[in-house]
């Protein structure tokens, strides 16, 4: 009886391969925009897939969920250190009331005013956008020069005081974590 049996190196590959696929789709932000209104530099900024199962499992468990914000804007110079314009965090905390069958979300850059609704669908797109956020001020951008916006997004796994979850950046907080993402403009 002859026995086949497959190259070592091709079942390490495949159990690399088994190990490393999501069991679903990676969080990623799906738009990231820059308007201006007479004073402000304001940010828009959309989020997908940021509910795989176990986060609304947990949401619908009454547990609170937690996304977390970085977006930062710098100058860009050439020969030169780019120059910050601003870094800012912002959180959106969702909360499922069992009793009352609806859903906070509240948002810092609205002043963690309660918004309630009874669609999970709604408070999801709630949690995953920023709309009109006054990012900077007009007169601290100058005319003619670059600019580059980084924005990623976490999914929190506990919950913890606004900012600490970078000053603790050694712990594991994410659930769930997107790439830096970058959008490069002209002033």
């Amino acid at each position: 009886m002859i026995r086949v049996r497959p190259p070592l190196g091709l079942l390490m590959a495949g159990m690399l391969l088994w190990t490393a696929t999501p069991a679903h789709p990676a969080a990623l932000i799906s738009h990231l925009t820059v308007a201006t209104d007479t004073e402000r530099l304001l940010l828009n900024l959309g989020l997908e897939e940021a509910f795989p199962a176990k986060v609304k499992e947990r949401v619908l468990e009454g547990k609170p969920v937690s996304i977390v914000f970085t977006v930062r804007l710098n100058r860009v110079r050439d020969l030169w250190l780019d120059e910050r314009i601003a870094d800012v965090v912002l959180e959106h905390v969702l909360r499922y009331d069992r009793v009352k069958n609806e859903y906070t979300v509240r948002r810092s850059w609205r002043g963690f005013e309660a918004e309630t609704t009874s669609s999970l669908e709604e408070a999801q797109q709630w949690m995953s956008t920023i709309e009109g956020f006054p990012l900077a001020a007009l007169d601290r951008l100058a005319r003619g020069a670059s600019y580059a916006l980084h924005a990623k997004a976490g999914i929190v796994r506990r919950g913890l005081p606004l900012g600490l979850h970078h000053v603790l950046f050694f712990l594991s907080f994410w659930e769930e974590e997107t790439d830096w993402y970058v959008l490069h403009f002209p002033y």
